[in-house]
Formats: structure tokens, C-alpha cells, sequence
């Protein structure tokens, strides 16, 4: 009797395991249709706009890396400035314009911070972030976004004189935006907006200073 019992629930154990596996199997068909769908209207979409299709591989790519970065950066730069603290109590800048915004006093600078908004802590603190960032940006947006196979040679130093150049842009930027939001919003906030600020700037450039150097055509004789 026991023996009926237990090959009886043994029965209902593998009807229902094998229920769940046909369930199982349901979805992953589903789920692979839909995705051979997604596959084959972007092969249909390729062949017939060839152009339009690689600006759109390029710029989904292009932006997500660039957030991802963004969000590397806004990371390193919570923590950075405690590491420079020694610093924090100089300032430097230039031009060193003052200026007032909403009652509250800023320091223009194009370059560099007053001691009142971070000094050379929060400077070295963002150029090392920025910096490292765009060492990670640069090979993801090179080998997967462009596929690009044009000379190193070239492609480092204009990328770099880009970044030093969006760099002093955000800096100018931010010496305003920081001296006023650091009275008005806690650091977290502050820096978020830093960073957003940051990253939109440098997108806009970098995907243009990108699409330039890492053309097919990029230091090729004509």
C-alpha cells in the first residue's frame, strides 16, 4: 500500500515537474521570438537605411557608456576630495573674478576653485576623476561604438586637448554652480548636478570630436 502511495505521488511530482518545464519552455520561446523579431527588423532596418542605422548604433551606444562613465565619476568624486583634504584649505584659480549670485558670493574661475568651494582638494579631486573617467571612455567609445582602427598616434592627443578644453568649458561652469549650491544643497546633490553638467557638455563634444577621430578615413593618406 505504502509503495502505491508513494509511486502515486511520485507521479504527481513529475506530471507537475514536467508541466513546469513546458511552462518554462513557453516562455524562453517567447521570449526568443520576440527577440529574432527585435533581430531581424534591425537587419531589415540596416540594409534599407545603412546611415541612419549606424548613427543610431552609435549614439545608443555612444550614450551609454557616456552615463556609465558619468556615474563612475560622480562616485570617485564623493569620495576624492577627502583624500586631497590637505588641500582643501588653499585656494587657487583664475581668473579669480568675484562675483554674487542670489546674495551668495562665487569666485569665477576658468581653472580652479576657492578655498570656499573646495579649493585645490575639490580641483585635484575632479580633474583626477574627469581624468580617469576618459581613460575608460575613450577604449569603450574607440573598439565597441566606432570600431575605430585609426592611428593611436593621432587619436590620444586630440582626444586629450578635447578633454582639457571641455575640462576648463565645466570648470568655468562649475565654479559658478558650486560656489552658490554648496549653501543651498547638501554635497550629494550638488555633486550629482556636477557631474550631469559634466557629462552633457562632454557628450555633446566628444560625440562630434569622436566621430571625427575615429572615422573609418582618420589618418589615412587621400
Amino acid at each position: 500500500m505504502r509503495s502505491m502511495v508513494e509511486g502515486f505521488s511520485a507521479g504527481i511530482n513529475d506530471r507537475a515537474e514536467s508541466k513546469g518545464y513546458r511552462e518554462k519552455r513557453k516562455i524562453q520561446r517567447k521570449g526568443n521570438c520576440s527577440m529574432n523579431a527585435l533581430k531581424n527588423f534591425w537587419e531589415s532596418f540596416e540594409n534599407s537605411h545603412p546611415g541612419a542605422a549606424r548613427w543610431l548604433r552609435e549614439g545608443g551606444l555612444f550614450v551609454i557608456f557616456s552615463y556609465v562613465v558619468t556615474f563612475l565619476k560622480y562616485l570617485m568624486l564623493m569620495f576624492l576630495p577627502a583624500l586631497f583634504a590637505a588641500y582643501a584649505t588653499i585656494g587657487w584659480g583664475w581668473p579669480s573674478i568675484q562675483g554674487n549670485l542670489f546674495g551668495i558670493s562665487f569666485t569665477f574661475n576658468v581653472i580652479g576653485y576657492a578655498v570656499e568651494d573646495g579649493g585645490l582638494a575639490y580641483l585635484y579631486a575632479y580633474l583626477v576623476s574627469s581624468f580617469l573617467g576618459e581613460c575608460i571612455n575613450f577604449p569603450l567609445q574607440r573598439n565597441v561604438t566606432f570600431k575605430s582602427h585609426g592611428p593611436l598616434v593621432l587619436q590620444i592627443p586630440i582626444y586629450f586637448l578635447g578633454w582639457v578644453v571641455i575640462t576648463l568649458i565645466v570648470n568655468s561652469i562649475n565654479s559658478v554652480w558650486v560656489g552658490v549650491a554648496s549653501y543651498l544643497v547638501p554635497a550629494a546633490i550638488y555633486n550629482i548636478v556636477t557631474i550631469v553638467l559634466n557629462g552633457g557638455v562632454s557628450m555633446v563634444v566628444f560625440f562630434v570630436l569622436n566621430k571625427i577621430i575615429f572615422a573609418e578615413n582618420f589618418g589615412k593618406r587621400k
